[in-house]
């Protein structure tokens, strides 16, 4: 029965998690091609155009995003005595996982927390801040390393960059097309092909309805995601080391030690084991479930 529970739970979490990615990326194609529709010369180039768009810009996130990812934090190389244990238990559970080896990083942090990063399984790394190395035991520290690999060996990392920069982007489209709509600019250039008739004014509402609602949307989407992605993490790792409490003991400590005082990036800090900066808005807004509640699905397995 206990078995049964988390692979359930990786089951359930994927499943929703692509289908919230869909929605995230369907209301960036809408922005798009709106903007595009009233700025290119004719309506049939406005679809191509849209599509190469996304293309170029998530290409370019999917190469780079993990270098600028490990220094916006100042994450530096894992090297020396002083973190060979570390080193150990990554490679350990990277062959339980039938994954290569990420590359290690610390953060100097006193703050217990961790992430990982990377394009794929190939080109993978995974930073801890030295607080989280030096608080956990063995056992806990294994269930944290744990996690960390089941996000590299479920590809999250890939899916969250990528959802992350979705988001990015429909806010910036929302914004120019409400600026454009504020000054005139999307109906003049429409209005100098041709007065907008019934389709163009459809268009028109919709982008204007569109930029004032995707940024609320796709930013709550990025949370719904990350948030069951954590989840399917905890529960991978469960199944990784074989022995939930550690992951569920780490938690504890955690949440005991931590005053959420990282000055993370909001950009990046879905990323990381537990949110590195607490808000007044964290039961609305947080990118991660309440630690509790993960405690106790934890121990339910």
């Amino acid at each position: 029965m206990g078995r049964l529970s988390f692979y359930d739970e990786i089951a359930r979490n994927k499943r929703s998690s692509i289908l919230l990615a869909i929605l995230v990326a369907l209301i960036l194609f809408a922005l798009i091609y709106i903007v595009v529709y009233f700025l290119a010369p004719e309506l049939i180039i406005s679809l191509p155009l849209s599509l190469i768009f996304i293309f170029l810009y998530v290409y370019g996130s999917y190469m780079y995003g993990d270098s600028v990812v490990l220094a916006s934090v100042n994450a530096r190389p894992a090297e020396g005595r002083e973190y060979q244990y570390l080193r150990d238990t990554v490679e350990g559970l990277s062959i339980a996982a039938g994954i290569p080896a990420p590359k290690v990083y610390i953060i100097d942090s006193d703050e217990l927390n961790a992430f990982a990063t990377g394009r794929d399984p190939e080109h993978a790394s995974i930073a801890v801040t030295t607080g989280l190395v030096r608080e956990l035991n063995r056992l806990e520290l294994e269930g944290v390393i744990g996690h960390e690999i089941s996000h590299i060996r479920n590809r999250d990392i890939l899916f969250m960059t990528l959802v992350a920069v979705l988001v990015g982007l429909a806010a910036i489209l929302s914004h120019i097309i409400l600026r454009s709509f504020r000054y005139g600019g999307l109906s003049r250039r429409r209005g100098e092909r041709e007065k907008a008739g019934g389709i163009e004014a459809i268009i028109m509402m919709v982008g204007l309805l569109l930029a004032v609602i995707a940024p609320i949307v796709t930013r709550l989407v990025q949370f719904a995601i990350s948030r069951r992605r954590e989840y399917l993490a905890d529960a991978s790792s469960a199944e990784l080391t074989r022995y939930p409490e550690g992951l569920a003991s780490a938690l504890e400590k955690i949440m005991k030690k931590n005053r959420g005082r990282m000055d993370v990036s909001e950009a990046v800090s879905h990323l990381f084991f537990v949110d590195p900066n607490r808000s007044p808005l964290d039961s609305l807004y947080a990118t991660h479930p309440p630690i509790e509640e993960r405690i106790k699905r934890l121990r339910a397995m």
